[in-house]
């Protein structure tokens, strides 16, 4: 899972080549994501003197834990060999049905606004359980590609959250809902953070310290391999794809509580944005590795970035085209360190 290392000690007597040895192995370890960091930090804090400041760095750190939660997931189906484009659709159907059973229950059960949270949460989980048991079972029971499948099932997902709703929000959710884990805090931690490290711990102690992790790694590094070594690689794929749509409703859960109403259009830029912060932290598109902590960093800096481009007042419609062009970039420069990782063996 980690990135051999490549450093030339014929070299290190120079004090010019050893810098370049050292830039080239923090590169391949990594990957672009300390030089892309490096870069955002510069070019946003000479464009504002606000942006480096601790009260703008914590509002990105909280503006990121949705992200970060998503990527989490993707970064999991990215080891195996695939991808989910079908993030996205899983927050906004979350959301959807989350606030649809509130209403109903409320409704329903008057007086019983935790049992109305919990189970509408449930509902909300179940609908993404089910958008990942779609992806899995296509995808490793039918061998169905990853891009078509989940395409298909993101497709299948808006247009359900549209059919429910009317393209209508649905508002007058239970307040506690809101309240808690919008804007709550528990020992001071906004509970959205609490639920984001919880969920970074869960994931890091899956993929460094269990089974399942290594099989992870070892079906996206050759599932042919995988599967002759006895691994259960149809096992590993449906359980990665549902692992990635919990997280998005997770993050679907939060941000329908920070908005206090179900919305059919929360979540919209979640896929390009999570393989983004996946790619620039060095998950390789070709599977079998990634690391969780450079994954959290890599989401960070996708909302530094954008926070960065919302300081220098910089369009909308512009911060997709220059988000877009990141992810490309990230691409390409990931083809050349597989070059390198490649020549390096």
């Amino acid at each position: 899972m980690s990135a051999p290392d490549a450093v030339d000690s014929a070299s290190a007597a120079t004090p010019g080549l050893s810098a370049i040895n050292a830039v080239k192995t923090l590169f391949l370890k990594v990957g672009v994501l300390p030089f892309f960091l490096a870069a955002a930090l510069i070019v946003f804090s000479l464009v504002s003197g606000n942006f480096l400041t601790v009260s703008n760095l914590t509002n990105v750190a909280r503006q990121s834990v949705y992200l970060i939660l998503v990527s989490l997931g993707q970064m999991v189906v990215l080891i195996t060999g695939g991808f989910d484009l079908a993030v996205g659709t899983t927050i906004a159907l979350t959301s959807v049905v989350s606030a649809l059973a509130m209403v109903a229950l409320a409704a329903m059960m008057p007086g019983h606004e935790w049992a109305v949270i919990m189970l509408g949460s449930l509902a909300g989980i179940g609908a993404a359980l089910v958008i990942g048991c779609v992806n899995g079972v296509g995808i490793a029971q039918f061998s169905v590609s990853p891009f078509i499948m989940t395409l298909g099932v993101q497709s299948v997902g808006a247009g359900l959250a549209l059919y429910l709703t009317g393209g209508v929000p649905v508002s007058r959710l239970p307040l506690d809902f809101g309240n808690i884990f919008g804007f709550g805090r528990i020992v001071g931690v906004p509970v959205p953070v609490v639920v984001a490290l919880t969920a970074i711990a869960a994931t890091w102690v899956m993929m460094n310290r269990t089974r399942l992790g290594t099989q992870i790694c070892a079906v996206g590094g050759n599932i042919k391999a995988a599967h002759l070594s006895a691994i259960n690689t149809k096992k590993v794929l449906f359980l990665a794809y549902v692992f990635s749509a919990v997280l998005a409703s997770l993050a679907g859960l939060l941000l329908t509580a920070r908005v206090e109403s179900g919305e059919t259009n929360l979540g919209g830029s979640m896929a390009l944005e999570s393989i983004a912060a996946c790619v620039i932290a060095g998950v390789s598109l070709r599977g079998g590795i990634g690391r969780v902590e450079n994954v959290v960093l890599g989401a960070f800096f996708i909302a530094l970035v954008q926070n960065g481009m919302n300081i220098a007042q910089i369009g909308s419609y512009l911060q997709m085209v220059l988000l877009g062009g990141l992810l490309i970039l990230a691409v390409v420069i990931d083809q050349l360190r597989y070059r390198m990782l490649i020549g390096s063996t």
